[in-house]
């Protein structure tokens, strides 16, 4: 079957869907609503094709039925939540992820299709980190978007705030170039990968977008990206040990001057990751916190998207036990405790036993397959369940978008894991 032929059958039909994959990252920019619409054009468009060319064996392959259970869960886990409205929408809403996930596979058979895609990411990203640099060094990015004061130098000196580039006034930009930069290095490490690995290029890269995090001055984020890069390296069989290891204290050396030289970096990797081990901080709240809302629910948790109904509630504040023991918060900021506090052990171990199925249990395939691109995404995937570090919340439409990104790229870039492709993939 010439899947091929089937997407290049009209060239109207290719450069939409062309249009629709190409301005996903900028989609976030634009705000969740703009994403949403970008992520709905897509599934709709790609559900009529699919009934008009009656392709329709894919449903039977193991990642969509994976999937299908882990959406099932969900919309079990909102007919028992203390509120089930809270987060009905976003359990309802995992369905896109589903059919999106479906469509990234569905077009990503054709090479040059997705080719096209990622080499339009890497100029929008390149984009993105010239602007981080530039509101590093000037105050505002090129819009003239900055998070406000900073810190003062001395008593005297006022400082922009921290990295939002295009975001506006959220600083996140970090964690938005983490969850993309080592899928496009993945990328042209494959397509130099011929007689001689050409590293020129995706060195370079690796370079910019890591320097762009580690300014945006988001630490969780930079954290991840450091040692999800130095992984990156060690998987990349060209490369031997020795220099490996070279690369590795070049990595250490060379973040640890630029933190060192720069105040804003020190004030932010030095002294307040410092001052989180000598105080007592927020952070520590929200786990002690989120680790109390687990310990009361402890089979299926509070519900998804209802951690703040359980710790923000005036019925919850009244009762002067747990008001010693809950922060009230959006999450608990810290993924193991944000799924045991919503979901319980038993829909925690539900959710990490699809993800071991879809993901982890592929790690040593991925590993002798040497494809960059599904390392790329396999690193980033893993990074997401750092145990301790700090986290957006899982499920949130940003962190969970990323993360189904990558997920359908894993699967749609390989021939053999590709559900259009292999419907028995294990």
């Amino acid at each position: 079957m010439n899947f091929s032929a089937i997407i290049n059958s009209s060239n109207y039909i290719t450069n939409f869907f062309l249009l629709l994959f190409s301005i996903l990252p900028l989609s976030f920019i634009a705000g969740s609503a703009i994403l949403e619409i970008n992520i709905l054009l897509i599934n709709i468009s790609f559900i009529i094709l699919i009934f008009i060319n009656k392709k329709f064996q894919f449903i039977k392959s193991k990642p969509i039925i994976y999937l299908a259970i882990l959406y099932a869960y969900l919309i079990f886990n909102s007919l028992i939540s203390i509120n089930m409205y809270e987060g009905l929408s976003r359990n309802l809403g995992f369905l896109r992820f589903i059919i999106l996930f479906s469509a990234f596979n569905y077009f990503f058979l054709d090479k040059n299709f997705y080719s096209k895609i990622f080499k339009i990411w890497t100029i929008f990203f390149l984009v993105v980190s010239v602007d981080v640099f530039i509101e590093q060094f000037t105050g505002k990015n090129i819009l003239g978007f900055n998070y406000g004061v900073r810190f003062i130098d001395d008593g005297a000196t006022l400082m922009h705030g921290r990295i939002v580039s295009f975001f506006k006034d959220e600083p996140i930009v970090g964690g938005f170039i983490n969850g993309f930069y080592l899928i496009l290095i993945g990328f042209f490490l494959n397509e130099l990968n011929k007689d001689r690995l050409n590293l020129l290029v995706p060195v370079i890269l690796a370079i910019i977008f890591f320097a762009a995090i580690m300014l945006s001055g988001e630490r969780s984020n930079t954290i991840k990206a450091f040692l999800g890069l130095l992984l990156f390296i060690f998987f990349i069989k060209q490369i031997n040990y020795k220099k490996k290891l070279t690369i590795l204290l070049s990595a250490i050396t060379f973040v640890f001057i630029i933190i060192i030289n720069m105040q804003f970096l020190n004030i932010r990797y030095v002294s307040n990751i410092e001052n989180i081990f000598k105080k007592h901080t927020i952070y520590f709240d929200l786990y002690y916190s989120g680790f109390h809302v687990f310990k009361n629910n402890k089979f299926f948790g509070v519900g998804n998207k209802n951690y703040r109904v359980e710790t923000c509630s005036k019925k919850i504040l009244s009762d002067i036990n747990k008001k010693k023991v809950y922060y009230c918060n959006n999450h608990p900021h810290q993924v193991y405790l944000e799924l045991l506090s919503e979901h319980g052990l038993i829909g925690t171990l539900i959710i990490i036993f699809i993800l071991f199925k879809l993901v982890f249990s592929k790690i040593l395939k991925v590993y002798y397959d040497r494809n960059y691109l599904k390392i790329g995404s396999l690193i980033y995937m893993i990074f997401v369940f750092t145990p301790l570090i700090p986290s957006g919340a899982f499920f949130s439409s940003n962190l969970i978008t990323i993360f189904m990104l990558n997920l359908s790229i894993f699967y749609a870039v390989d021939q053999k894991s590709n559900i259009f492709n292999s419907i028995k993939y294990r």
